[in-house]
Formats: structure tokens, C-alpha cells, sequence
């Protein structure tokens, strides 16, 4: 993981344009919304003694947003500790040296885009929208709950609201879109916490279908557009009616 990796995904999945407005300091760049330019990432290169790390030199970081409990556990791991030179509360630091693997600092990235997207205090008054939401096999057993019940309790994303439909990605070694589900309740107050995943809200979701994982994999996803599914993200209106119209290739 460097810095140009992560521009790329950055590029990629949310189409950013770095801006780099401080003449003293060239290379520090803000990610920011397209619509409302709010930051939702801030990489800059500093000296390692800044962080209290051992070794002299500078050291590329990012900087992101992050809920309040989850910020303070994620700082007892490697490579990353409260922000520097912002507010330690709600953001983070993360080395860019390859300290973090790549996978968790996309995550966190994406995080980051969702607690600073001002387009949510509008989704109240929109109608039903259709999600994509991935699922780690290797942390948590879907198919194992689907069998006691049609009822799931997931991790809630903000964007969702009920009547909402859902389509859970399973990711490797499966790579590909396992369950349709429509969200029946949002904002159920929940604590959990571990190692890999924090959570202050759920939302309970009701299975509608199944699928076999070959019928929509990341080699589909891709043809429509989806390149990654690292966190919530909105369906593309040909893939469902892939999905839902069973459209011929």
C-alpha cells in the first residue's frame, strides 16, 4: 500500500480528483466529495517522530474519519494512531508504508466517505433503493442463520432504509452475490464488538432469495460496473434487471 495506490482506488471507486491547495506543503493532498467537497481523506507525507515512531525519515499517512468507539480500538494496532493534526475523537492516522494491509485501509477509506457524505441527511425522502452489502465468509456463517430462521441481524449502513432491498456479496473464496434481502427494520440499538467489527446499530433483514454463486460473480459484477464491493454500495440499475428480469447475456 503507498499513496498511489490508494489515489487510484479512490479514482476508481468514488471518481476523486486530489486537491492540493497548500503551497507550503505540495504533496499534501484532501480527498473530497464531488458534490459537497467536504474531505473525506487528507494524505500527507511527515516526519516518522511525529507519530513517536523509532526511525527517522517521512512517512506517508492518511488521515480519515471514524466512529468515535471503533477509533479508539482501532488504535491499538499497527500503523495506526490518532490523527495528526486533526481531531483525535473522530479521525484517524494510518501509515502508507505498507504497515496496514491494503484491504483495511480501503475499508476504512470507504468508512470514511460514508460518515462525511452529506447526501444522507437526504435519503429520508427518497424511495426504495436496492444495495449492494459485502459479507466476509471467513468471520461470520450466513447460511449457517438462514437455517434457523429468514431473519438476519446486519451491521447498519447508513444509507438503508426499510423497504430497502439488499444484496448481500459474498466475498473470496465465493466472490459473488449469494442473497437478495429486504430491510424490515433499521437503527436497532446493538453493541458488539471485537477484533474485526464494531457495532452501536443493526438492521434486520429477511431473506427473499438465494442464489447459486455462479450465477453472479465478480466477473459479472465487473461487466456492470462494480469493480469492488469493499462497503454499502448502491446497485447499478443494469445488474438488477440482470438479477431481477433474469436478462440474458
Amino acid at each position: 500500500m503507498n499513496r498511489e495506490t490508494l489515489l487510484a482506488y479512490a479514482k476508481k471507486q468514488y471518481k476523486t480528483v486530489p486537491d492540493y491547495p497548500w503551497k507550503s506543503s505540495p504533496g499534501n493532498a484532501v480527498l473530497r466529495h464531488m458534490d459537497s467537497r467536504k474531505w473525506y481523506g487528507l494524505i500527507m507525507c511527515i516526519p516518522r517522530e511525529k507519530l513517536g515512531l523509532p526511525q527517522s525519515g517521512m512517512v506517508d499517512i492518511l488521515n480519515v474519519k471514524c466512529d468515535p468507539v471503533f477509533a479508539a480500538s482501532l488504535q491499538n494496532n499497527q500503523g495506526i494512531f490518532p490523527a495528526y493534526h486533526m481531531n483525535h475523537a473522530e479521525w484517524i492516522s494510518i501509515l502508507l508504508d505498507g504497515t496496514v494491509n491494503e484491504e483495511q485501509v480501503f475499508d476504512l477509506l470507504d468508512l470514511s466517505f460514508s460518515l462525511t457524505d452529506s447526501a444522507k441527511k437526504r435519503v429520508q425522502n427518497r424511495g426504495p433503493m436496492e444495495w449492494i452489502i459485502p459479507a466476509n465468509p471467513k468471520y461470520y456463517d450466513v447460511e449457517e442463520d438462514f437455517k434457523k430462521s429468514n431473519f438476519i441481524d446486519w451491521k447498519q449502513s447508513s444509507n438503508v432504509r426499510v423497504g430497502d432491498t439488499v444484496y448481500l456479496y459474498m466475498g473470496a473464496p465465493v466472490s459473488a452475490i449469494l442473497y437478495k434481502l429486504k430491510a424490515i427494520e433499521v437503527d436497532i440499538p446493538y453493541h458488539y464488538e471485537d477484533k474485526f467489527l464494531h457495532m452501536n446499530r443493526v438492521m434486520r433483514l429477511q431473506l427473499l432469495e438465494r442464489y447459486d454463486e455462479s450465477l453472479y460473480p465478480m466477473s459479472l459484477l465487473k461487466e456492470h460496473g462494480v469493480f469492488a464491493v469493499r462497503g454499502p454500495r448502491s446497485m447499478p440499475g443494469s445488474l438488477s434487471l440482470k438479477i431481477n428480469r433474469k436478462v440474458k447475456s
